[in-house]
């Protein structure tokens, strides 16, 4: 900036950072003539600082009030804000967070952007380079850019006091305020939206830590509108589960789930629920991808996999194919042999993360499904308690139910989902679609349901089909009719106490 004939006005620190690179600038005191004061907390905060900004150059009234106080415009903002979300989410509370609540620099950034038709405003160290480049090309910054600038201010500013609301709402203990303000921050474009006439984009929200967000792309084409929901859906699925487990996913429901003691039988497994509907879907995996489960995914086509990372083997094989969306997501850790995310990396999980569904006009926000609840307080309802095998299957069941669109209803045996019955408007008919995919294979297993059972007919088309034992939520006005219904059939059946509805 030197070099092109401006004068610099920086802050202590910024001051000293631009001396250590040979670059002269004035201080804020020299400008305004007052001290900084409160420990720095007040420096910025002075007419003559403010006035410079906000004057219009085209107006009299104002080149008149500026130079009768001996005030010289400033022409350009640039103003890195104070890192309040990288220390929050490194756990600092109290006066050490506080402090990092920038006053001063949000100011400047938003009377720069109010003024933005005769000042230049960059709130991200990101474009520098261009605004440089511009001046050097044109001796100016365009209202064009300087628009774009000005909006990016604005957002950037809102995105900051959305951070510091949230965080003050959380420790106040509010969880739904009256006024909420969600901050997104754009990744990626992507190739359209669901379909080809739409656009769309991908956002993380601010302050939460999520595989979407931080997962690498190692080969394939960029990940679509759809695709990135499924691959979501396959992640969430597959590191639900303690054991190695593969989750087929497709339109955001699962074809298949797998639970087993190696990563590529489970793969193997899930398959074999619905090989016709895998075609075409997402896969994923709570394990690092060894050159055998690449090797048992050949013949079928899929549109990504999704797991922790890949053997070096593994990877040509998987790269073969040209348009497979091969992603990973780092920072994993194996702990007591779960994958663990987040906390295990020393991330805090933010108690006020939300589920949001975008409806006309306005936003239903609730609280995520995540909740693990004591398997212990499930209870026996039937004449008959499950054996220990269909106790396994039953909670296998169970946490694969949470996953599914309702109404739905699973049948699992052997730690491996053999049914899906999903988003169905009536449960018998959940039911129905659940044992016909399940064929031969649905007798013996057993069927987790997302909510109660409002008629027996649904028990009853499990039981002709060979289902031995059911978990549900219960609380129907005809739970003593299902209870009776399952006896007659020699059925076990728990409830759990809660449901697990997915619209």
């Amino acid at each position: 900036m030197n070099d092109l004939g401006w004068e610099l006005v920086a802050t202590d620190g910024t001051r000293a950072a631009l001396a250590a690179e040979g670059i002269t600038s004035r201080s804020v005191e020299d400008v305004t003539g007052s001290p900084s004061l409160l420990g720095g907390r007040v420096k910025t905060l002075h007419p003559k600082i403010h006035a410079a900004l906000l004057a219009r150059r085209d107006d009299p009234t104002h080149r008149e009030e500026l130079q009768r106080e001996g005030i010289v415009p400033i022409d350009l903002v640039a103003v890195n804000l104070y890192p309040f979300a990288e220390h929050a989410a490194a756990g600092r509370s109290g006066t050490l967070l506080l402090e990092q609540i920038d006053i001063g620099g949000a100011t400047l950034l938003r009377a720069a952007a109010k003024n933005y038709e005769h000042v230049v405003v960059v709130a991200r160290p990101e474009r520098y380079a261009a605004v440089l480049d511009e001046l050097k090309q044109r001796g100016e910054v365009s209202l064009e850019t300087r628009r774009v600038l000005a909006a990016e201010a604005f957002s950037h500013t809102a995105a900051y006091d959305a951070a510091i609301a949230s965080r003050f709402a959380s420790e106040a203990g509010v969880q739904f305020p009256d006024e909420m303000t969600l901050s997104l921050r754009k990744i990626r474009d992507l190739r359209y939206g669901e379909n080809p006439h739409q656009q769309a984009a991908f956002y993380a929200v601010r302050g939460e830590d999520g595989a979407m967000t931080t997962m690498h792309q190692l080969h394939g084409k960029a990940t679509s509108f759809n695709n990135m929901l499924d691959v979501n859906a396959a992640w969430r699925v597959a590191t639900d589960f303690a054991q190695p487990t593969v989750a087929i996913i497709k339109h955001q429901n699962p074809c298949g789930v797998a639970s087993d003691n190696e990563i590529t039988k489970a793969y193997r497994r899930a398959f074999m629920c619905d090989s016709v509907s895998a075609f075409g879907g997402i896969v994923g995996a709570n394990r690092i991808v060894a050159r055998e489960l690449a090797e048992a995914m050949e013949g079928t086509f899929y549109e990504a996999i999704i797991a922790p990372g890949y053997e070096d083997e593994a990877l040509p094989i998987l790269r073969q194919r040209k348009n497979l969306e091969i992603l990973s997501v780092p920072g994993h850790a194996i702990v007591g042999g779960r994958l663990m995310w987040g906390e295990a990396r020393g991330v805090r999980k933010d108690p006020s993360a939300f589920d949001y569904k975008r409806v006309a006009g306005g936003m239903l926000v609730q609280t995520p499904d995540e909740s693990a609840v004591d398997e212990g307080t499930f209870k026996v309802v039937t004449e008959r308690n499950p054996t220990l095998e269909e106790l396994t299957d039953l909670l296998f069941a169970w946490r694969c139910v949470k996953h599914v669109t309702s109404n739905a209803i699973v049948l699992a045996k052997g730690l491996a989902t053999v049914g899906v019955g999903p988003g169905q408007m009536s449960r018998v008919v959940a039911v129905e679609t659940a044992v016909r995919k399940a064929g031969e294979n649905g007798r013996l297993a057993v069927m987790a349901s997302d909510a109660y059972f409002p008629f027996p007919d649904g028990i009853e088309v499990a039981a002709r089909a060979g289902v031995t034992a059911i978990i549900q939520p219960g609380g129907s006005l005809r739970d003593a009719m299902m209870i009776d219904t399952a006896n007659k059939n020699r059925m076990a059946m728990l409830f759990t106490g809660r449901r697990h509805f997915k619209h």
